[in-house]
C-alpha cells in the first residue's frame, strides 16, 4: 500500500487533484458524484483492506459477546455451536461491503435470519447488520437505500417473532433501529459529497492562483524583453551612421524578441491550460478595416445596414481595432436580435486624438422623455453579456461606453476610443503608410 507522490506544478495545472476521477480520489473509497462510493485499491492481491478486515473482526466480537450474554441474561435462548458459527459467518460479508454493499447486506440479512429461525430469540439488532446497513446508505442513492431498509425491517421483524405476529415491542424497535442507521448514513454521505465539493473547489481557486501568480511572472519577463527592444531599435534609429553599434542593437533586439516570443507562448500555456485544442491554425485578428465585411454579412443576414466613416481613415493600434470591430458586432447582433423589421447604421469618427464608433438602429417604440443614451447602462431589453464585454472593452482602452433607447424610437451604442499619439504613429508604421520618427 505506496503512498501517492505529491503532485508537481505541472500536474496541478494539468491534472485536478479535486477532480473526482483523479487517482487521489478514486483510491479512497470517498462518495463519487451521486454520493456512490468509489471501490476501494486492490492492496495484496486482496479484495479488501486492513480496515474491512478490522470493522468485520469488531463487529462480529460485539455480536459474538451479544449472543453469548446476552441470550444467558434473559433466560430466552441457549448458545449452541451451529449460532456461534452463524454469527461468526455473518460478518464475512463486511470484508466486501464497500465494493459490494448491496449484495454484502443480502447474505447478511439472510445469515442473521437463519440465526433467529433456528433459535429462540429476543429483539435486537445486531452490530453486523448495522454496519451493512450503513455501507448501503453511505454508497448509494437514497431510493435503493430506503428499498434496503424497508427489506431489512420487515425480514427483521418476521425472523426475529419466527413468522408469527410480531410483539409491539419487536414492530418498533427493528424499523427505528432501520430508519436511524439509514439516516445516519445518508446524512454522512451528503457531509462527504460537500467536503469533496469544497475540496475540489479550494483545489480549482489553488490551481487560478498559481496560474495568476505564474502569468504575472510571465508578464515582467515579457515587459522587460518588449522594453529591451524599444531601447534598442531607439538606439539603432539613432545610430545610423555607426554600423557597428547598429548591428550590436539589432542583435541584441532579434534576441530579446525570441526570448519574448517563447515566454509569451509559455503564458499561453498556462492561460490555456486545460482548454480544448485548437483544431485550426489561429486567423489573424479583425479590426476597424473589417467594418466592410461585417456590415455586408448583417446585409445578407437580413438587417439592412448602411456604413458611414467620418474623418480620413487611418490605421489603428491592433488592440483599438478589435475593439471597434467586436463593439459593431456586437451591436449589429442586438439589433438583429431584438430590433425586429428596422435598420441598421454604423458609423465610424476618426478624430485627432479619438475614434468614435456607433451602431444605432430604428427598431422598437420611441423613448420617453427625449432621454439620451445612458453611460454603460444596458436598457430597453438589451441587457446581457455582450453589452457587459463591450463595457470591458471599451474601460480597457480608458474609453466610454453609451447605450440606451433612442428619444426617435430604437436603441444606440455609442463607444468613444481615446488614442495616444504614439500609438497612432506605431500603428501607421507597422501598416507601411508612415516612416518611424
Amino acid at each position: 500500500m505506496g503512498g501517492h507522490q505529491r503532485p508537481t506544478m505541472d500536474a496541478a495545472l494539468g491534472a485536478d487533484p479535486a477532480d473526482p476521477a483523479h487517482p487521489v480520489h478514486r483510491a479512497s473509497g470517498s462518495p463519487g458524484p451521486g454520493g456512490v462510493a468509489d471501490a476501494p485499491p486492490e492492496t495484496d492481491g486482496a479484495p479488501w483492506t486492513h480496515t474491512d478486515a478490522l470493522v468485520a473482526a469488531g463487529a462480529c466480537t460485539l455480536d459474538l459477546l451479544n449472543y453469548l450474554l446476552f441470550s444467558e441474561m434473559d433466560g430466552v435462548r441457549r448458545v449452541t455451536p451451529p449460532g456461534l458459527l452463524l454469527v461468526a459467518l455473518s460478518a464475512l460479508p463486511l470484508l466486501v461491503r464497500r465494493r459490494h454493499p448491496v449484495p454484502a447486506l443480502a447474505v447478511v440479512l439472510a445469515v442473521e435470519a437463519a440465526i433467529d429461525l433456528s433459535t429462540p430469540a429476543s429483539t435486537h439488532f445486531g452490530a453486523v447488520l448495522m454496519v451493512s446497513l450503513f455501507a448501503v446508505a453511505r454508497a448509494r442513492p437514497a431510493p435503493v437505500t430506503a428499498a434496503a431498509a424497508v427489506v431489512t425491517s420487515v425480514l427483521t421483524v418476521l425472523s426475529q417473532s419466527h413468522l408469527r405476529m410480531p410483539a409491539w415491542q419487536a414492530a418498533v424497535s427493528a424499523p427505528a433501529s432501520t430508519l436511524l442507521v439509514a439516516g445516519t448514513g445518508l446524512a454522512v454521505a451528503r457531509w462527504q459529497r460537500e467536503v469533496a465539493a469544497n475540496r475540489k473547489l479550494l483545489a480549482d481557486r489553488a490551481v487560478a492562483d498559481e496560474r495568476r501568480r505564474i502569468a504575472r511572472e510571465l508578464h515582467d519577463i515579457v515587459a522587460h524583453h518588449i522594453t529591451t527592444m524599444q531601447l534598442m531599435a531607439g538606439g539603432a534609429r539613432a545610430n545610423l551612421a555607426h554600423p557597428e553599434v547598429v548591428r550590436d542593437a539589432l542583435v541584441t533586439l532579434e534576441s530579446s524578441g525570441r526570448l519574448a516570443l517563447r515566454e509569451m507562448r509559455q503564458l499561453l500555456d498556462v492561460l490555456r491550460a486545460g482548454d480544448e485544442p485548437d483544431t485550426a491554425p489561429p486567423s489573424p485578428q479583425p479590426g476597424a478595416e473589417d467594418l466592410d465585411r461585417l456590415v455586408d454579412e448583417s446585409r445578407v443576414a437580413g438587417l439592412p445596414t448602411d456604413f458611414d466613416v467620418h474623418g480620413p481613415r487611418r490605421p489603428l493600434p491592433p488592440t483599438v481595432g478589435l475593439t471597434v470591430f467586436r463593439i459593431v458586432q456586437e451591436g449589429l447582433t442586438n439589433a438583429r436580435k431584438h430590433a425586429g423589421p428596422a435598420r441598421a447604421t454604423v458609423t465610424l469618427t476618426y478624430g485627432p486624438d479619438r475614434v468614435t464608433v456607433e451602431v444605432r438602429d430604428d427598431g422598437g417604440t420611441a423613448g420617453t422623455g427625449g432621454a439620451a443614451p445612458q453611460e454603460a447602462v444596458p436598457t430597453g431589453g438589451r441587457s446581457g453579456y455582450g453589452l457587459i464585454g463591450m463595457r470591458e472593452r471599451v474601460a480597457l482602452h480608458g474609453g466610454t461606453l453609451r447605450t440606451g433607447p433612442r428619444p426617435e424610437g430604437g436603441f444606440a451604442v455609442l463607444a468613444d476610443l481615446p488614442l495616444a499619439p504614439e500609438e497612432t504613429a506605431d500603428a501607421a508604421v507597422q501598416h507601411g503608410t508612415a516612416t518611424a520618427r
